[in-house]
């Protein structure tokens, strides 16, 4: 089962702190919109967007300190092999006399923002190897520009900061509740919520494997950065469903539609689609309070536009506002290219004992802080 909780939050505010090291962008990749006669279409008319699409990207969310908007070819390229050799490394089968990892794990500093998502994600102490990941291998190219982030604005390539209500709701612990994108290691920067080890339910959504990690179904749909990362849009007239990989999760967007009514709230939102020109516009509002995408609240508004760049690629631009948690609405986007892969099952409660040993370590923890020093 190729399934592993990440909090992938807060190991991207732990990425930079590190330099990015990233690959080469694919030559040539064309990220203008097609001419009207090369775009496939539906029979309305309308273009096809179906197919399958991998998301993988070796460009952050996020722009990483020190790194210009931009890069040129020949740095992502020289940056690629570096990162190409570590991933090699990492694979390379492990010595049968090999000594026991020291005591908390590998405590050597990460070189690149994919070790920096490793190692947060239990790489240090012996998580997966890298047989069980399947990450980015290119940049995102847009406008045959080198992105090294994905948010485009504000234009320094950052989320905006929390206003006051939202960092009130913080000082608050609001976070008990269990959102899709919390984290699920007490020994990070950030304290867990009161509880948070007492019952199943109130851990994260993604580790219970109700929606996956990392706003990885969206909206916004992002990035995973270690597997699972394909997602799959069937079309129809009136309808658009749109598949993510990662716990299976399945977003219908109606067509043409007036949003449901106010005391209706779904996980994912409710999302009506139409299209200006050749763009399918997607807006969606009615959250519920459990996903909470980067501490938003229920007021989260996410619009989303879909363009056909060509017969392989889809440019994925999205804006995200919440008065409630900033001041400025903030913007991102980048390609989805398509691919012949095929999208498994994602099996995610198939013999998982993890979810009760989680909450027995806890127990066994709070057993040994009780005992007499």
């Amino acid at each position: 089962m190729r399934n592993r909780f990440i909090s992938w939050t807060w190991a991207m505010g732990l990425a930079f702190v590190f330099i990015a090291l990233t690959v080469h962008p694919v030559a040539g990749q064309a990220t203008r919109p097609a001419s009207k006669a090369a775009i496939p279409r539906m029979p309305d008319g309308h273009p096809d967007l179906q197919g399958i699409y991998d998301l993988a990207t070796m460009t952050p969310l996020e722009r990483l300190p020190g790194d210009p908007p931009f890069l040129t070819r020949e740095k992502a390229e020289a940056l690629q092999k570096t990162e190409v050799a570590r991933r090699e490394r990492d694979n390379a089968p492990s010595r049968a006399d090999r000594p026991a990892p020291p005591v908390g794990g590998v405590s050597t500093a990460p070189r690149s923002f994919f070790e920096v998502l490793e190692r947060a994600g239990g790489g240090s102490v012996g998580g997966y190897n890298r047989f069980w990941l399947n990450q980015g291998t290119v940049f995102t190219v847009v406008d045959g520009q080198i992105r090294t982030s994905i948010v485009v604005d504000p234009a320094d390539g950052h989320v905006p900061p929390y206003n006051e209500a939202a960092r009130k709701r913080q000082a608050a612990a609001r976070a008990a509740v269990p959102t899709s994108d919390a984290r699920e290691n007490q020994d990070t920067a950030f304290s867990e919520p009161p509880g948070a080890f007492d019952d199943p339910e109130r851990r994260p959504l993604g580790e219970r494997c109700l929606l996956g990690f990392g706003s990885t179904s969206g909206p916004p749909a992002l990035p995973d950065y270690f597997y699972n990362d394909l997602h799959q849009i069937v079309q129809t007239p009136n309808s658009v469903m749109i598949l993510t990989e990662m716990v299976h999760d399945a977003r219908i967007v109606r067509m043409n539609a007036q949003h449901l009514p106010k005391n209706i709230r779904r996980w994912m939102g409710d999302s009506v689609g139409h299209w200006e020109g050749d763009t399918l516009v997607v807006d969606t509002t009615n959250f519920n309070d459990k996903t909470r995408f980067r501490g938003s609240t229920e007021n989260l508004h996410v619009i989303e536009r879909f363009t056909r760049i060509d017969d392989k690629t889809l440019l994925y631009r999205f804006t995200v506002e919440d008065p409630d948690t900033w001041d400025r609405s903030w913007t991102g986007e980048y390609t989805w290219p398509a691919t012949d892969k095929p999208i498994y099952e994602y099996a995610c409660h198939e013999g998982n004992y993890a979810l009760g040993d989680v909450l027995r370590g806890a127990r066994r923890q709070e057993t040994e802080q009780a005992k007499p020093r």
